[in-house]
């Protein structure tokens, strides 16, 4: 049996006073994300590559810090479930994104670089196998088409 939920965005863009869009070149990605009952609106563009504002979020940063973030929570999870106190969680995850000539891309791969500090050194490797379990569980990576890795580290206080 399995649950539904609906999850919503709202995306809002206008054109600027002297751009069109008939060329791909002359035209503001910036937009905003507005989420119900959030505290406020993600302001967001293209990658600075695809003539887009890099003081903001942009997609591939957000489908990646989403894949982070959704991998962390699944993993401090299952880290409950066994009993492993964590004490701090890092990940300076990192993905790859080719795009063709013809403009079409993909993400081909992500890897992901927690560094988990832990409490107990008899479930260090316990607390770095994990991660496998976590990434089953994530709700992100589950629905992701390229490989995910990881490359974790365990420290121990």
């Amino acid at each position: 049996m399995s649950i539904k939920h609906t999850f919503k965005a709202t995306v809002n863009w206008d054109i600027n006073e002297g751009e069109s869009t008939q060329n791909p070149r002359t035209f503001s990605r910036n937009h905003e994300v507005v989420i119900a009952n959030k505290v406020s609106p993600l302001q967001v563009s293209a990658a600075k590559t695809f003539r887009g504002d890099d003081r903001l979020y942009n997609p591939e940063d957000l489908l990646l810090s989403a894949l982070t973030s959704c991998h962390m929570m699944s993993y401090l999870y299952v880290c409950a479930q066994h009993k492993i106190e964590v004490l701090n969680y890092t990940d300076q995850s990192e993905g790859d994104l080719d795009v063709e000539s013809s403009g079409k891309g993909s993400f081909k791969t992500v890897r992901l670089k927690p560094v988990v500090t832990i409490r107990d050194e008899t479930k260090k490797e316990l607390a770095l196998s994990l991660h496998q379990k976590a990434n089953e569980l994530c709700f992100i990576a589950n629905s992701c088409n390229f490989p995910i890795s990881h490359e974790a580290i365990i420290l121990v206080e």
